[in-house]
């Protein structure tokens, strides 16, 4: 077995970023997933992100290691296609708002019917029922809910207001969350051969990774700004962020040796965060990052995005990959980031085009003939790219 999940087929009916990132990670572990879309594409395809070849740029990042067939659902015989598909596939994956499936006769009880070993993960904001089932969601709105626009607002400046998390993480976490649970309910079934139900709400995992401050809260009945008042950081705690010549270094010196070796090497006996800051600001982010980690101090340059694809380390860890695609070209994206010994995570393809697979998915896993392929393709009902 070269990849952990080889032997597993998923289809996907997701969309944007929430599920499709999800579905992305089961496929740089193997899988073979099997991108749903209706014949006019998801709206992925047009944003959020900017066009490049008329498709957004997020759809190429989010999308990688997928096959692609455009099939209209809303037609009996899309529908079909649909069901014969979960009936030789092992997982669902969807991220419409509650209820849209079960309308299209795509919903898990009717689904494990056909296929009692289906894992069904339904993905949305704030899950399948709650009082806020059917309100409509994106990563912000969990963010929000859940303290962390607050909390990033706050850590900023404690007089200042709530401020948006940046890259969406509101959406990307939870995606990990579902593809966790995803190969854990995989897991389950190679015991006991059933298949179950994933109700993976935005909202509750991004309240899960507040673990820490909700339980700072149930144990002090006081939130953190109220704490830190009562014990008020030290204006000379070594720590933060400090401007250099060509912009800034993140510092993070809660360490007494590195603090020592520091001592040391400028030849002083006490040091504090404004001489230290004095210091850097005659270096550049690379000469600032040495000499700090020459001392054992945990420091980072700060980057834009763009600036980490050339750094040396995550070079050498080879996190960034080019696909070639027969549109857009060759572009870089980044590789799967857990190395493995024995199955490691590969990025193979780029993302796919509109109805790329549609013709090969019928033919090679449903047995359909070119004349039943054409017929279809000629009422509408699906969509095939062909060179």
């Amino acid at each position: 077995m070269k990849q952990i999940l080889e032997d597993i087929r998923v289809l996907d009916f997701s969309h944007v970023w929430f599920g499709p990132y999800c579905t992305m990670m089961l496929g740089e572990l193997g899988a073979e997933v099997i991108k749903v879309e209706p014949p006019w594409g998801e709206i992925g395809r047009l944003g959020p992100g900017p066009l490049f070849k008329n498709v957004a740029s997020n759809f190429y990042a989010l999308n990688i290691n997928k096959k692609d067939i455009a099939i209209d659902l809303k037609a009996p015989e899309g529908l079909e296609i649909a069901k014969d598909l979960v009936k030789c596939s092992d997982v669902v994956v969807q991220n419409m708002v509650p209820g849209a499936m079960e309308k299209l006769g795509l919903g898990y009880d009717a689904l494990k019917s056909l296929n009692p070993r289906i894992i069904y993960a339904a993905l949305s904001g704030f899950g399948q029922y709650g009082p806020y089932r059917d309100y409509a969601s994106y990563a912000v709105i969990a963010e929000a809910m859940s303290g962390h626009t607050f909390a990033t607002g706050k850590n900023f400046n404690p007089d200042g207001p709530p401020i948006n998390m940046a890259g969406a993480l509101g959406d990307l976490g939870p995606a990990v969350f579902a593809a966790f649970s995803i190969v854990s309910a995989i897991r389950y079934r190679d015991k006991t051969g059933k298949g179950q139900m994933i109700d993976v709400s935005q909202l509750d995992c991004m309240a899960s990774f507040n673990t820490c401050v909700t339980t700072e809260y149930s144990l002090f009945g006081e939130t953190t700004a109220e704490i830190r008042k009562r014990q008020p950081r030290d204006p000379n705690r070594i720590w933060g962020i400090m401007k250099v010549k060509d912009g800034w270094i993140q510092v993070a010196g809660e360490r007494p040796k590195a603090i020592e070796k520091l001592k040391e090497k400028l030849g002083v006996q006490d040091l504090n965060r404004q001489d230290l800051e004095q210091i850097v600001a005659e270096m550049t982010r690379r000469e600032a990052f040495e000499f700090l980690v020459s001392v054992g101090m945990p420091v980072a340059p700060i980057y834009e995005a763009y600036e980490s694809m050339s750094d040396p380390h995550l070079k050498a860890r080879d996190m960034f990959v080019q696909v070639n695609h027969p549109i857009a070209g060759t572009y870089t994206t980044p590789n799967f980031p857990v190395k493995m010994s024995e199955t490691p995570g590969i990025v193979e393809n780029p993302a796919p085009i509109l109805g790329q697979h549609t013709e090969e998915v019928l033919t090679s896993i449903l047995g359909y003939s070119k004349e039943k392929i054409e017929k279809l393709e000629k009422s509408g009902i699906i969509v095939c790219h062909r060179n």
